[in-house]
């Protein structure tokens, strides 16, 4: 089968310094693949040039064996190529239904399958709730965004990248900064995505990592150093030495 996503030797530097170097990964669909790797190991890039943020140098960039990579950022989206971070600037003065009503009006209306009637509107409002019930939202619909916790707020991020019914969704670190007791929900929530959507997560969170991967790829100094199920990696005498400490224990990493 042909993989949802792939990459053939991606290539990126700034200036002298080269910060995406010959990758080539693939995620099939139903993908669960993690990308880990210390601060400066060029996540941030990698990501940025599957999403259409940056351009690369050289290389390919391919969803469903079509060549994506003059595409722009939001005709990738359109695509199916969906990156969290990219689409996180929600509406704060908002309720989460509202914003994920946006999300939804906003992929409708960019496939020209938006005019107002009443059946529509009775979709538009059934694909909302339904969105939120995927992430148990619901409690929260009619809140107003900025007066939530950080970590409901991730989720409602989740919730709008949804919305936009993406094949590929790119998972920019959705642990970030969020309280440790609210990060199980984030992880109930990301292990309820649908089957069938392929999923890279980029992480710092070990523990979150291990508990949602079937697929790891590690990168340093921009290149794929090893990559494989989460008992490969782990045991794995370079990743040891580099990411997790000498003794391999995968507990919480700062980097």
């Amino acid at each position: 089968m042909t993989p949802r996503l792939q990459t053939h030797n991606l290539c990126h530097s700034f200036g002298g310094l080269a910060v995406t170097q010959n990758v080539t990964l693939s995620l099939p669909q139903g993908a669960r693949t993690a990308l880990i790797g210390p601060n400066g190991a060029g996540k941030t890039t990698l990501v940025n040039l599957l999403s259409g943020a940056i351009r690369p140098k050289s290389g390919d960039i391919q969803l469903d064996g079509r060549s994506i990579v003059q595409l722009p950022q939001y005709a990738r989206v359109r695509s199916g190529i969906v990156r969290t971070f990219q689409i996180s600037r929600l509406f704060k003065d908002l309720t989460v239904a509202e914003n994920v009503k946006v999300a939804v009006l906003q992929r409708l209306r960019a496939s020209m399958q938006w005019w107002p009637s009443p059946a529509r509107s009775a979709r538009v409002h059934d694909e909302v709730h339904e969105t939120l019930g995927m992430l148990g939202l619901q409690p929260y619909a009619n809140r107003v965004v900025g007066r939530l916790a950080l970590g409901e707020q991730r989720l409602a991020e989740i919730a709008l990248a949804l919305a936009m019914k993406p094949e590929v969704l790119l998972l920019d670190e959705p642990g970030a900064g969020v309280p440790q007791g609210e990060g199980g929900r984030i992880m109930s929530a990301i292990e309820s995505l649908p089957k069938d959507l392929s999923v890279l997560l980029i992480e710092h969170d070990m523990d979150l990592v291990f508990r949602f991967a079937s697929h790891i790829i590690v990168l340093v100094a921009g290149a794929v150093m090893v990559e494989g199920t989460p008992q490969e990696v782990a045991a794995n005498e370079q990743v040891k030495q580099i990411y997790f400490g000498r003794d391999g224990h995968h507990a919480q990493h700062s980097h």
